[in-house]
């Protein structure tokens, strides 16, 4: 849980430095800083929920259940987020991957 808690106090601060149009040299390493640490910590974290966490959880519950909670999570995704929600955010990710130049992913690609 101090990961999920730490995760949102990151994020939380990415949403500040990114709804400023410009950003100073100190705010520009400081979102890199933020940006950084979120990566660290989330690689490992995502890979445990993936690995462990998930496939125990669908061991425990029925696809019924498993498929019921589904529909629960985008119904309140709607709720917070509007009818769109998921398109809208991902369409606000994408802005700010731009605005940060990272949003080609081909730059990331090794040369092989």
């Amino acid at each position: 849980m101090n990961q999920h808690k730490a995760g949102r106090v990151i994020t939380e601060q990415i949403l500040q430095l990114s709804k400023q149009p410009t950003l100073s040299e100190n705010e520009s390493q400081k979102l890199v800083r933020l940006l950084t640490s979120f990566n660290i910590m989330y690689r490992p974290h995502e890979a445990r929920e993936d690995t462990v966490l998930f496939p125990a959880f669908r061991k425990l519950v029925s696809k019924h259940e498993y498929d019921s909670l589904g529909e629960e999570f985008e119904n309140n995704e709607h709720k917070i987020f509007g009818e769109d929600g998921f398109e809208t955010m991902v369409e606000k990710i994408a802005a700010i991957e731009k605005q940060l130049g990272i949003y080609e992913l081909s730059q990331f690609t090794p040369v092989i």
